[in-house]
């Protein structure tokens, strides 16, 4: 090999150290080294942190579900709460959202179950079950309270083309404390009712009799039964003492919903649009505050009367 092709292989090397060193010098500059990412196995995507931000949080010695004593002196028992714990109370940009989107629906969950002779503590499983918003699953379950369409029926709400009432908030509410009631009647106790309504009674009762244990926390159950009570607990903790945990919101920092005028109708709309502009509105706010109309037209079942909001 000629000198010539020796310096020049030498000069390229001293270029391509040359950029290594300053491209890692960039790196550096933009990302501070006290900067790391935690990534939890059970969500999609995490927030990154800085050190000084990570602490242990100071837990419950004591804790129930709808006054049904949890075993906190069980190691198994709270190692499955912090997990839910640190991954809800650690994922701020869902835990801000929730706490914040709340005052729009629990004060009304709230009224209801007590009207239905429901524990209060039930308002975690719809959040737990759907964020306290109208979403739906790969199952078909849909709504707040993420309620199957034959379920739905059974406990008598009207699932049509054009009107589903899983997505109504009071009525799916008051349908899913049917359910409770019911699985109460079969269980006897409140933790079990909870965890059947993730993996339904059957089921929950099948494990119940295989493993000779009546008691939820005896049980070894599928993970997402595992977890689910557990999640139920870790937003009920989070929720109570939101400070104990870094977010410290103010009143006029939750959502809330709109002063709304009620029109009852009775029959056929076969123009939702044009009916929601003619009442001085518009479709997206029909839809909106109304999301258990599923079309543009309503296709009315005969004898019943439906209550329509819109915002004043």
């Amino acid at each position: 090999m000629s000198r010539f092709h020796l310096i020049s292989l030498y000069s390229l090397a001293l270029v391509a150290v040359f950029f290594a060193a300053f491209s890692f010098w960039s790196i550096t500059q933009r990302v501070p080294s006290e900067v790391f990412q935690y990534q939890d196995p059970a969500i999609e995507s995490y927030p990154s942190f800085t050190r000084d931000s990570i602490r242990l949080f100071e837990l419950p010695t004591e804790l129930d579900f709808a006054g049904e004593n949890v075993p906190l002196e069980n190691g198994d028992i709270i190692e499955r709460l912090e997990r839910e714990i640190y991954v809800n109370a650690y994922w701020e940009s869902n835990m801000i959202l929730l706490l914040k989107r709340s005052a729009k629906y629990l004060p009304d969950i709230e009224r209801i179950l007590k009207e239905q002779g429901i524990p209060d503590d039930f308002k975690y499983v719809a959040v737990a079950e759907s964020g306290l918003m109208n979403v739906g699953s790969p199952a078909g379950a849909r709504g707040y309270w993420q309620i199957l369409e034959d379920t739905g029926k059974e406990y008598g709400l009207e699932i049509t083309p054009t009107v589903d009432e899983r997505y109504h908030f009071e009525k799916a509410t008051i349908a899913a404390s049917q359910y409770f009631k019911k699985a109460h009647a079969k269980f006897g106790d409140w933790t079990a009712v909870a965890a059947s309504y993730n993996m339904g009674q059957s089921g929950f009762s099948k494990r119940q009799e295989e493993q000779l244990h009546r008691n939820y926390y005896d049980l070894y159950l599928n993970e997402e039964t595992s977890r689910y009570l557990f999640r139920i607990l870790a937003f009920k903790v989070i929720f109570e003492n939101p400070g104990k945990f870094g977010y410290h919101l103010e009143k006029e920092d939750f959502y809330q919903n709109p002063e709304f005028k009620t029109f009852k109708v009775q029959g056929d709309i076969k123009d939702l649009p044009q009916w929601a502009k003619n009442q001085g509105s518009n479709f997206k706010y029909l839809k909106l505050y109304n999301p258990w109309l599923r079309d543009r037209n309503l296709k009315a079942k005969k004898g019943k009367v439906y209550e329509i909001r819109l915002p004043k």
